[in-house]
């Protein structure tokens, strides 16, 4: 066990320490700014990532709109240092999303995330 308090941890190659998510880059396949990361939604049971909730837009902390994605959505790139989105920003941003009142991530909202972007759904009651 290190010496280092919390905070000093530092990422690796291949992990990244949970309180260094929020704000990481997301950029589109071309490279351009989209927006950054505002959480991962973690299965309590298995400890995997399923989704990533994507902050878009905004100024000044104030109209941003929050995307949730799959999480195999979501390429990380080491150089860049962020993330890349493998959809088309058009497809994203006619997707589920929320402005101000994060919306209950049940079952059902899940499938219908699942459903929009073509992936399996992930069962919550696992």
């Amino acid at each position: 066990m290190s010496d280092k308090p919390d905070s000093a941890i530092e990422p690796t190659n291949l992990l990244l320490a949970s309180n260094k998510v929020d704000g990481t880059k997301v950029v589109t396949r071309d490279g351009a700014s989209l927006g950054s990361v505002h959480s991962f939604m973690i299965n309590k049971r298995t400890g995997q990532a399923t989704y990533a909730v994507l902050s878009l837009g905004g100024f000044l902390g104030m109209g941003k709109s929050f995307y949730p994605l799959p999480f195999e959505s979501l390429a990380y790139d080491h150089v860049a240092d962020g993330y890349v989105v493998t959809i088309d920003k058009r497809l994203l941003e006619g997707g589920p999303s929320w402005a101000s009142n994060a919306p209950e991530f049940n079952q059902a909202y899940a499938d219908r995330v699942a459903n929009y972007y073509g992936v399996a759904p992930v069962d919550l009651s696992l």
